[in-house]
């Protein structure tokens, strides 16, 4: 099946819905913020190692997670109880990104496919109040993370780390609930694993995930 190449100067995504792709629909284009947004309001996001055009992907199906649906193992309640960490929001977004950048992910050797454009185009997103980092303190040493999207009463969620037991889903954790309190509809966790299915994800069609894009809004998250 031959790609859609995306036109440099136009952000003109294929319609996710009519692609006969189960993953990457278009390829090409480039990091701008107003790109990304673009993507992320069609229910797209990048994923690409470096030095490969970029590709922009639509998984069928998908992960996601329905806040009210979270499950909250009884081995985390202590963890919560005991104040061991404690949390924060956009008060270190590029660290949290490079932090998630030492990880490897699904698989991949020398790294991930966090780059410093992505870096860079992402804290952008942070700036102008769409792009979100979850911060997980221990004292005053950060142990875990995560960073992601927020577009209306969507939380498209990007990359996660842990550098001690627990600080990452401490950390997720934390977020749905504060999106929960915001009234947030779905969290996109774009790939399926299990430490997300036990947290309460679900394989959703794509069909059914675009339901939830073409039904939200644009408004911007304020998280503190």
């Amino acid at each position: 099946m031959a790609l859609v190449w995306l036109n440099p100067f136009r952000n003109d995504f294929p319609d996710p819905e009519r692609s006969p792709s189960k993953d990457v629909i278009a390829a090409g284009g480039d990091l701008s913020p107003a790109r990304l947004l673009e993507a992320y309001k069609r229910g797209i996001f990048p994923w690409y190692n470096e030095g490969e055009p970029i590709l922009w992907w639509s998984p069928d199906p998908r992960m996601v997670l329905l806040p009210n649906d979270l499950k909250i193992a009884k081995s985390m309640r202590p963890v919560f109880n005991s104040k061991k960490f404690t949390v924060t929001y956009n008060t270190c977004f590029k660290q949290v990104m490079r932090n998630c950048q030492e990880n490897d992910r699904k698989g991949q050797e020398g790294g991930t496919w966090i780059n410093d454009e992505m870096i860079a185009a992402y804290s952008v997103l942070n700036d102008w109040g769409y792009a979100h980092s979850v911060e997980v303190w221990e004292g005053e040493i950060l142990v875990g993370g995560l960073y992601g999207i927020a577009i209306g009463e969507i939380f498209f969620g990007e990359s996660m780390f842990t550098k001690v037991s627990n600080a990452s889903k401490f950390g997720f954790i934390s977020l749905v609930e504060a999106l929960k309190k915001r009234g947030f509809k779905l969290i996109d966790c774009q790939q399926e694993t299990q430490h997300l299915t036990s947290l309460g994800g679900q394989m959703l069609s794509r069909e059914a995930f675009m339901t939830y894009v073409k039904k939200n809004g644009e408004e911007v998250l304020v998280l503190n």
